[in-house]
């Protein structure tokens, strides 16, 4: 793969046997995604959405898979109030407890692929990875979302809230909780996410 080895290559194979990571993030506001839906012909169905601002709900999530384990989604969402002087993305707390979390869970080295975005590739995200030795970090190239399977992960949620306005910010976390919790107890699914973008994960061969 293209890109930068922010753990260096002894750590990567150290690596071998852990987890392949690979995360992305997205943004949620009350504005509902426009998706098709059944009208009277001639009276196209009109939802009603408040054009003040209301904040903003930004989610990291991160597929996790091995060789002969069960696929695993986590996530982390963050809800941003309106406000001029609040920040509306995630930052590096918000990405280091995200992979914290998911070594906790899966006990085991981690690779993670993702983005060059600004929090990812920020000097004190760098002294943290050079901190977490079970960490190896890969940088995609750019202009590479089809390779991430978690974009999938965003079109299925965004697909079932299509047309579904929302009046609280509160209302639509908790709806975008209640659809990834779904996903997590379907490997299938997210098994077929990653198929879709043609990644293969295969076991290492014998020397």
């Amino acid at each position: 793969m293209e890109g930068g080895d922010l753990g260096g290559g002894k750590r990567a194979r150290a690596a071998c046997g852990g987890y392949l990571c690979l995360e992305d993030e997205a943004g949620f506001t009350r504005r509902p995604p426009r998706g098709r839906t059944w009208g009277r012909r001639g009276h196209t169905p009109v939802v009603m959405v408040s054009g003040r601002r209301s904040g903003r709900l930004s989610v990291a999530g991160l597929i996790a898979m091995r060789s002969g384990s069960r696929t695993r989604l986590c996530h982390r969402l963050c809800t941003h109030r309106a406000g001029k002087s609040t920040r509306r993305s995630m930052g590096e707390r918000d990405f280091t407890a995200l992979i914290d979390g998911v070594h906790q869970l899966v006990k085991a080295p981690i690779v993670l692929v993702w983005d060059r975005l600004n929090t990812h590739v920020s000097r004190a995200m760098g002294e943290l990875i050079a901190e977490w030795k079970w960490l190896t970090v890969f940088l995609m190239p750019a202009y590479s979302s089809d390779l991430i399977p978690v974009e999938w992960v965003w079109a299925h949620v965004k697909r079932s809230l299509a047309n579904l306005a929302v009046v609280a910010l509160d209302r639509l976390e908790a709806l975008v909780r209640n659809r990834l919790k779904r996903l997590q107890y379907q490997p299938g699914t997210l098994d077929g996410f990653i198929a879709g973008t043609g990644l293969t994960l295969d076991d290492p061969a014998s020397p």
